[in-house]
């Protein structure tokens, strides 16, 4: 056991998150098959999943990032959604999956989907990792989700706490 596992409870083994990943990426080949695909994380917890995702889309594809946040430091969303990074280039008539680490209020979805509409896409889709539906304040649709959750502040493969805790290969509850 390292230093970091000392106080978490693995929710989600790194072999469980694998088998997942593989799954959504083929899902995902066979319904973006001709299509101008491009995969946009949203930074920062995304970028283990984004990874792993996309080498399992046998498509060829672009990639590109977005930076929001609405946390700070804290275990519970602000409701405040702010953009800290934008995307390189314009996605209009493309096919765009927003790929994100975890949805559990929906308020960040929302404003994502609605900026994202006003710049032209051919369509917009989502793929998340993790779904919180306990959390939820705003519905939005989740066209692919890896796993539904309880209502626990979850760390590990990309979620941090205060900005650590990114690098565990798994998924684990802090302080359990």
């Amino acid at each position: 056991m390292s230093q970091y596992d000392q106080g978490l409870t693995v929710m989600l083994t790194a072999e469980q998150i694998h088998r997942k990943v593989v799954e959504l990426g083929q899902q995902i080949t066979r319904d973006y098959a001709g299509k101008d695909l491009v995969c946009i994380g949203v930074l920062k917890g995304c970028f283990p999943f984004l990874a792993d995702l996309v080498r399992e889309i046998e498509l060829p594809l672009r990639v590109d990032f977005l930076g929001v946040s609405s946390y700070g430091d804290r275990t519970k969303s602000s409701g405040v959604v702010r953009f800290t990074s934008d995307l390189s280039k314009p996605v209009e008539g493309l096919d765009v999956l927003i790929v994100e680490d975890i949805v559990d209020t929906g308020l960040t979805m929302r404003y994502l989907l609605s900026n994202l509409k006003t710049r032209g896409p051919r369509s917009l889709a989502i793929c998340t990792l993790l779904h919180k539906p306990d959390r939820t304040m705003i519905e939005v649709e989740l066209d692919y989700i890896g796993f539904t959750i309880p209502d626990r502040f979850v760390i590990g493969y990309g979620l941090d706490y205060a900005e650590i805790y990114r690098n565990l290969p798994f998924i684990g509850v802090l302080g359990s």
